[in-house]
């Protein structure tokens, strides 16, 4: 269950991630709001996950979820640019995430 609780946690990272871009500097009060519930409930699920997994597997892993997750919505909802360079870096995020996964205990 862990696991689930990181993923979801990851998730709720690239949520308030995005609804902080889309707060324009905390000026949109609908988007602030959703980005400080986004950071309670990913925090709450990181905790959660921590209890049975590594913290540095945890860690690890929640913030490569949110860095994948951001840059793929900056992509795609944001239109930032998809170079070559940026989509190697990503696959290299992604090969550590999995790393960590599959050398972390549980």
């Amino acid at each position: 269950m862990a696991w689930v609780y990181l993923f979801v946690a990851g998730l709720l990272e690239v949520f308030w991630a995005t609804c902080l871009k889309l707060s324009c500097g905390f000026t949109v009060w609908k988007f602030t709001l959703l980005t400080l519930i986004g950071m309670v409930f990913s925090f709450l699920f990181l905790s959660q996950a921590t209890k049975a997994l590594p913290i540095g597997t945890a860690y690890g892993i929640w913030t490569g979820i949110g860095a994948l997750g951001a840059v793929v919505v900056g992509i795609v909802m944001f239109k930032e640019p998809a170079t070559a360079a940026r989509i190697f870096f990503v696959t290299l995020l992604l090969v550590g995430i999995v790393g960590l996964k599959l050398t972390g205990s549980q």
